[in-house]
């Protein structure tokens, strides 16, 4: 392991993650039948946890033991703060000192750049994320009633899993206000990034001084002690909030909605655009929502949540970056400014080639199945559903139309590939650009090229 680059460190972490709990999934006494679920369906399982997907094969609530449950909800834990925050943790646990390679790797995975030390940042994210779980598992509890079924969806709910022990996940909540709060707000803060949540204190040290000690200081000062990337995470994050909200709400407001209240549509509205964006907990059949709504779930789940979270998708600070890099070329500047700070040109190199590459994969492996799942074409709006399955996949999502049981051993070795690369590939490739960037020392005449 020590020869191995940054980069394959984190593979191989998820790899033998996901070996190790295929294994134990895939044991009799881990189905709630008493017979072994098969290795094909255990690995899948396995992986969907691992990385914090939610697509399964089984019912989980259903077709596992308790055992079975509790070993999900280990993957789940582990894949949502990642392998390497829980291994350095036991490393700092034990007393042995990070090496400088360590440190680089585990800032690195984290999306961290800050001069605070790994430790610190470590025991931290350990700290405030188990806090928020145990919150979460009362204000469940206090309506569930059952302890384990509280702390399990506050877990993957926070660590954005979307595993649930419900048949229908949320379904029958619908238009239960706590519920849904409760949720979201767990969803939010588990996909808004640990950066963000290191910041949080700031906030709330300002605004206790300003309260309390009668302090001088305006929001700019606040502005100035919040780092760029929680700025990016949040701006953008609640942009995309509202806009789902107000888009599905209007696609949907004559159809799936016809009948509900207006409160209950806006909190369906609410909860399905916030559950998009790497959840996948549904309050309402994915399975009937039209084709647009479908569509624009996909982009949601493209988008995915903030860097450094325990959501996927290409990320709201990529999606910032992009636009950003977009008004400046629009506007015929050189350089990208957001809230009055230059973005430096390899970040948005980086963007571009994380945005190209997402697209590109996805455009890949949508071909692939649908060529391999040719037997479900009778299948209505079948390639829109194969089109959500895998960005679902990719963003590691969970949301699906109810195809993935159905699919065949090679078209769920897809999704598996697919969901390994969306947890673990964009941060695998920003660790990877980061350490190649090299000095150009030479540079070719340059020519036009007609484009557009």
């Amino acid at each position: 392991m020590r020869r191995l680059k940054p980069p394959q460190v984190v593979i191989f972490s998820f790899l033998i993650t996901i070996v190790i709990g295929a294994s134990l999934l895939s044991l009799p006494q881990c189905s709630a039948s008493g017979a072994s679920i098969g290795i094909v369906d255990a690995f899948f399982t396995s992986t969907s946890a691992t990385c914090v997907t939610g697509l399964i094969v089984k019912d989980t609530g259903a077709d596992f033991s308790g055992m079975g449950r509790l070993i999900i909800l280990f993957l789940i834990q582990i894949g949502g703060l990642g392998i390497m925050t829980l291994s350095t943790f036991f490393a700092i646990l034990l007393g042995r000192k990070l090496t400088l390679r360590e440190n680089i790797v585990i800032k690195g995975a984290l999306g961290h750049q800050g001069v605070q030390g790994v430790k610190t940042l470590i025991l931290y994210i350990l700290g405030i994320t188990f806090c928020i779980e145990l919150i979460g598992a009362l204000l469940l509890h206090n309506r569930f009633g059952d302890i384990f079924y509280s702390i399990f969806h506050s877990i993957s709910a926070f660590c954005n899993a979307g595993f649930s022990l419900n048949s229908q996940s949320f379904a029958n909540y619908s238009n239960d206000a706590y519920v849904n709060l409760v949720m979201t707000s767990l969803i939010i803060l588990g996909g808004i990034g640990f950066i963000v949540l290191i910041d949080i204190p700031k906030i709330f040290k300002w605004c206790f001084r300003r309260l309390f000690l009668r302090s001088n200081e305006d929001i700019r000062h606040l502005f100035s002690r919040i780092s760029l990337q929680t700025k990016i995470a949040v701006s953008v994050s609640i942009a995309l909030l509202v806009l789902g909200t107000v888009v599905f709400f209007l696609l949907e407001n004559h159809k799936i909605l016809y009948g509900f209240t207006l409160k209950d549509k806006l909190l369906a509205s609410f909860f399905q655009s916030t559950t998009a964006r790497t959840a996948g907990f549904n309050t309402l059949p994915i399975i009937n929502l039209a084709s647009p709504t479908l569509f624009f779930l996909i982009i949601l789940m493209f988008i995915g949540a903030s860097p450094g979270s325990t959501g996927g998708g290409i990320k709201t600070c990529t999606l910032g970056v992009l636009l950003a890099g977009a008004w400046s070329m629009m506007k015929n500047r050189n350089n990208i400014h957001v809230f009055k700070r230059t973005i430096p040109k390899p970040v948005f190199r980086k963007a571009v080639m994380i945005g190209g590459l997402a697209v590109a994969w996805i455009v890949v492996f949508t071909m692939l199945l649908s060529f391999i799942e040719h037997a479900h074409e009778a299948m209505p709006n079948y390639f829109l559903r194969i089109l959500f399955e895998v960005t679902s996949a990719f963003g590691t999502v969970g949301l699906s139309t109810g195809i993935t049981p159905i699919l065949s051993p090679l078209g769920k070795l897809l999704i598996m590939i697919t969901m390994f690369v969306g947890r673990v590939g964009p941060l695998t490739l920003a660790l990877a650009v980061a350490m190649r960037e090299q000095q150009v020392v030479y540079k070719y005449p340059e020519e036009k090229v007609m484009v557009g």
